[in-house]
């Protein structure tokens, strides 16, 4: 007799059905497992048999066959622990065998029979709706799961007895309920921020279309404390992206308690990050930062300091939104539909251009530390501003400075004319940086002022074909936080501004 249970091998952030075949017959004693099965899988074949024994099962002296089929799709991971001791145990007779033909299975063992959670409950469970069958998975995924849809069958038992019970009736097991992280309750405030105006109007721009943004400045002038607030103006996600997001943190392992959050993706990598922790790979070919920021900022200091080529390997997940990791055996596709944050130092020893500050190396002190950063990917950068030091005046008597809830209802405002504008064209866009370039050239179209100024500036300062679409992406930004139906002057004047300070640096890279 063989028994059959279904459950998922994840590629990306999808679940691929899986068939555990389980046949127990007469022959040499001892347990199998094939399948193509990763160092965890087959390492399962000692848990399993410890917690089966745990829980007053023991396997009887036969030839215990486990096939994991597909035969050829690699399996890896520990979530296989739980269905291939289930088929154990409706090969047994423990459980009713057509208990388990409408769920899909994943869970770790514990040698005492306990189920330990596991990465991968969210996907798992909409690969299970998607297959019109329920899911069976550890008790602290089970919340995790429960996001998957308010009709899906969900069983997430404690341990392998809470469960065997449950098939025979002894024991009822409830359905768990969906959990929200609560938002934190002293999240940095532009309050905080003395001076630095010109700084906190293109944060707000950034936030308003989701521009890239570079800020540029000497040490202590606020960049990296201006980029923490960045997170206290955004929206909440909403009900789709948070889907999006839980799903790739799911995958990660990096949803705790199984509880999903409503805030916005903030990652901020060390500049030591390799490549493959950046945009993703490894042996299992794991989301990198630039996908656990999806919908969210990836936010990179000390620029420079990165290495070139990790960088560089951010160009394309820029334009397209997607990671794509290529292995000789295999293809994995990541979101990756990020903002990207960056703050650096003018030049290595981080003074050059203050007053009454000389630098032994002269100007190029700053040429060879800004040249560290490619062209190409300045390019990419819609707003870069200077942040000079902060003043005495400032810091001794500083000016009342605006809140972020006050901002935030205007970079929600202008979030909402977007929203509303790109539902009209028909798309599933949110954000005017993500827009096409003919569907920008059309939505953005400037008066005969602001088309003179922004002709003149693109012959001057040999803006690019990206550069020139990006400065109407960031003038259209501008237009919705004023609720502005046509471009102005004055909105491509203020947008140009923002892109000739990145045409000086992609001159020095």
């Amino acid at each position: 007799m063989v028994a059959r249970v279904s459950t998922v091998a994840f590629q990306g952030i999808e679940g691929v059905p899986v068939d555990v075949q389980v046949m127990v017959a007469p022959g040499k004693i001892g347990m199998q497992i094939v399948g193509l099965p990763d160092k965890a899988v087959a390492e399962s074949r000692e848990r399993v048999q410890a917690a089966l024994h745990a829980s007053g099962l023991a396997l009887p002296p036969k030839r215990v066959t486990v096939n994991l089929a597909p035969a050829d799709l690699p399996k890896e991971g520990s979530h296989f622990d739980l269905p291939i001791a289930l088929g154990l145990m409706a090969a047994l007779g423990a459980i009713p065998g057509d208990a388990l033909v409408d769920y899909v299975v994943i869970g770790e063992l514990n040698l005492d029979g306990t189920i330990a959670p596991v990465a991968g409950a969210l996907p798992a469970a909409i690969g299970a709706n998607a297959l019109g069958k329920g899911l069976i998975c550890p008790a602290e995924s089970g919340s995790e799961a429960a996001w998957a849809g308010p009709d899906l069958d969900i069983l997430a038992p404690r341990s392998l007895i809470a469960l065997a019970n449950h098939f025979r009736g002894t024991q009822v097991l409830g359905r768990p309920a969906p959990a929200i992280r609560a938002a934190p309750a002293n999240l940095p405030d532009l309050a905080d921020i003395k001076g630095q105006e010109s700084a906190k109007r293109a944060l707000e721009v950034a936030a308003a279309g989701g521009h890239n943004l570079l800020m540029v400045g000497p040490p202590g002038s606020g960049k990296s404390m201006l980029a923490a607030r960045l997170a206290s103006i955004l929206p909440p996600l909403s009900a789709a992206e948070l889907l999006d997001v839980s799903m790739i943190h799911s995958i990660a392992g990096q949803l705790s308690g199984g509880k999903l959050s409503d805030r916005r993706p903030f990652r901020q990598p060390h500049h030591s990050a390799t490549m493959a922790a950046l945009v993703g790979g490894g042996l299992r070919a794991k989301p990198g930062e630039a996908s656990l920021a999806h919908h969210g900022v990836l936010f990179l200091d000390e620029l420079p300091e990165f290495a070139p080529q990790v960088l560089d390997a951010l160009r394309q997940p820029l334009e397209s939104g997607t990671c794509i990791i290529a292995r000789a055996n295999h293809r994995v596709s990541y979101p990756a539909s990020f903002q990207l944050v960056a703050a650096m130092n003018p030049c290595r020893c981080g003074m050059a251009g203050e007053p009454g500050h000389s630098c032994p190396r002269g100007p190029r002190c700053a040429a060879d530390y800004q040249a560290r950063i490619s062209g190409p990917l300045l390019d990419r950068i819609d707003i870069r501003i200077d942040v000079p030091a902060v003043s005495a005046a400032d810091l001794i008597r500083p000016r009342p400075a605006e809140k972020s809830e006050y901002v935030a209802r205007r970079v929600a405002l202008a979030r909402d004319c977007q929203r509303d504008r790109f539902q009209t064209e028909g798309g599933e866009l949110t954000t005017n940086a993500r827009c096409s370039t003919a569907l920008i050239e059309r939505l953005a179209e400037p008066d005969a002022a602001g088309l003179q100024l922004l002709r003149d500036a693109a012959e001057k300062f040999k803006f690019s074909a990206r550069g020139y679409h990006r400065v109407l992406k960031v003038a259209r930004t501008l237009a919705d936080l004023e609720g502005a139906p046509q471009l102005g002057r004055i909105h491509l004047a203020e947008a140009i501004s923002y892109r000739i300070a990145s045409e000086r640096m992609t001159a020095a890279a």
